[in-house]
């Protein structure tokens, strides 16, 4: 499945990277953008080649993944339950196509449901209304507790 769009602009809706439990993620993020990308899912506004690198220090987390299909495979495995996300700060700088954006989710373990708090500071840089390339700053102990 190469998760390309289709003729209405959308990517595949079938790919299990279309996660329930991610959903306040995608829609702060899309709130975030508004305005600045196509699509009106997360994944409809990602660039085939987008480039995500994520400056976490998490044993066993990957810090880089390159291509929309990379990430939505790897996403389909992502299993905390978020129950809302809030606090969007948004800082944009149209001429160099980087937006900022501060956030925090919430949620819980769906093994031990503890609770999830984390803070998430997102530099996305667009090119032709699309994310190109998402440089992504988190609370790594949050991560790992």
């Amino acid at each position: 499945m190469e998760n390309k769009l289709n003729k209405t602009g959308k990517v595949d809706r079938n790919h299990p990277a279309f996660r329930e439990n991610a959903k306040p993620f995608f829609s702060i993020v899309m709130d975030g953008l508004m305005g600045e990308v196509d699509g009106e899912h997360f994944w409809d506004a990602v660039a085939e080649d987008a480039i995500f690198e994520f400056m976490y220090n998490v044993p066993g987390f990957t810090n880089k993944i390159e291509g929309r299909k990379a990430y939505m495979d790897w996403f389909e495995g992502y299993s905390m339950e978020l129950k809302y996300a809030d606090n969007l700060r948004v800082y944009k700088d149209i001429e160099q196509g980087v937006i900022t954006l501060e956030y925090q989710v919430h949620g819980a373990s769906p093994y031990s449901q503890k609770l999830y708090d984390n803070r998430f500071c997102s530099i996305v840089t667009i090119k032709d209304r699309k994310i190109v390339h998402w440089r992504d700053y988190a609370d790594s102990l949050a991560m790992m507790s």
